[in-house]
């Protein structure tokens, strides 16, 4: 039986360039700053967002949490959306680990955080208040159904930021997706932002692997950073390697993925007993909420495993598919059959 894996664009396997490119990778000491393939790819990934210089982590979530650590002391402040990544699935490692106090703020369904509320929740000097340090924006928004930020108010952001004198980081964990959907070069997003981080291994398809990107005196202190969170590596450029193909060959075709998607909720707003929102597919997440009394979210993702195709529950009546280069319309067409047997 075929499978059709729609849970998340992070199961993709490297493609046949990235097996070549990685058994052929030179290699060197990272800790001693000696590993030639990774310092090709962090020149290569601070070029793309437009920063000063970059540094290869393991994941996401060590991206998002060193930059962090190197933008906020202990007791300090930083503004995020409630539905953000940063705040409720990396185990709370800010504060955990940093001593960081997260300040949330409603996300819009769309993924944005309103200006003016942005605005009256950074703190007074108050001998009461933590200060804020940061503020933190992610692009595309997982949990708002993928949804690029465009750059109008990525830069309006950036603009409170330095009229307070703040900081701004990205969790730009699919920021390729929001630049390809806005028809964009992901620099122009981040133009305003003091780090970004982004993924390679979420729809670009390395397996493993996350930049940051900052100025060169931010990511000097993001290594040590790294490094006390026991993400210093050695020969690693054999997994850098892959990232390079993932830059070079894998952030055009993403608008495939957006196409499929696309035709994916469509599909799926017309199955009786599902509700979904064509409008808000702009990348490669839909989500999907059920409209049955008898029908969980676990339930409807057992009986669509039963015939092939995975989905991701997301909350007791919510889904969550997500397309990758794996699938093809043919794929999301045989998706759509499963589904509208499942509910009949």
């Amino acid at each position: 039986m075929q499978t059709i894996d729609l849970r998340s664009d992070t199961i993709t396997r490297p493609t046949p360039s990235m097996r070549k490119a990685m058994a052929e990778a030179e290699v060197g000491d990272d800790v001693f700053g000696e590993d030639p393939t990774i310092n090709r790819l962090e020149a290569m990934a601070a070029e793309r967002m437009g920063k000063e210089a970059a540094l290869y982590v393991s994941s996401g979530t060590m991206a998002n949490l060193v930059s962090l650590l190197t933008h906020c002391g202990r007791g300090h402040e930083v503004i995020l959306g409630n539905l953000s990544h940063i705040f409720l699935n990396e185990q709370g490692g800010l504060s955990a680990l940093g001593g960081i106090h997260p300040n949330t703020v409603p996300n819009q369904p769309d993924g944005t955080i309103r200006i003016g509320e942005i605005e009256a929740a950074i703190r007074a000097e108050n001998v009461h208040f933590p200060r804020t340090k940061l503020i933190a924006l992610e692009n595309t928004h997982n949990r708002c159904h993928g949804y690029p930020l465009d750059a109008a108010y990525m830069d309006a952001v950036g603009e409170l930021a330095a009229k307070y004198g703040l900081q701004v980081h990205i969790d730009g964990a699919r920021i390729f997706h929001a630049a390809v959907a806005l028809g964009v070069e992901a620099e122009r997003l981040v133009k305003r932002a003091d780090s970004v981080s982004f993924c390679l291994s979420k729809g670009l398809a390395a397996p493993v692997g996350s930049l940051v990107c900052g100025t060169k005196p931010f990511i000097a202190e993001a290594r040590r950073n790294r490094k006390v969170l026991g993400g210093g590596m050695r020969q690693a450029g054999i997994i850098a390697a892959a990232g390079i193909v993932a830059l070079t060959e894998m952030v055009d075709r993403l608008a495939d993925d957006h196409t499929n998607a696309k035709a994916l909720a469509e599909g799926l707003s017309k199955i009786g007993g599902l509700s979904v929102n064509p409008a808000l597919a702009k990348t490669n997440i839909v989500y999907l909420d059920i409209n049955r009394e008898n029908l969980s979210a676990q339930m409807l993702a057992e009986r669509l495993g039963e015939k092939g195709v995975k989905l991701l529950p997301t909350g007791p009546r919510q889904l969550r598919a997500v397309t990758n280069c794996h699938l093809t319309g043919a794929d999301i067409e045989a998706a759509l059959q499963v589904f509208s047997a499942v509910m009949d």
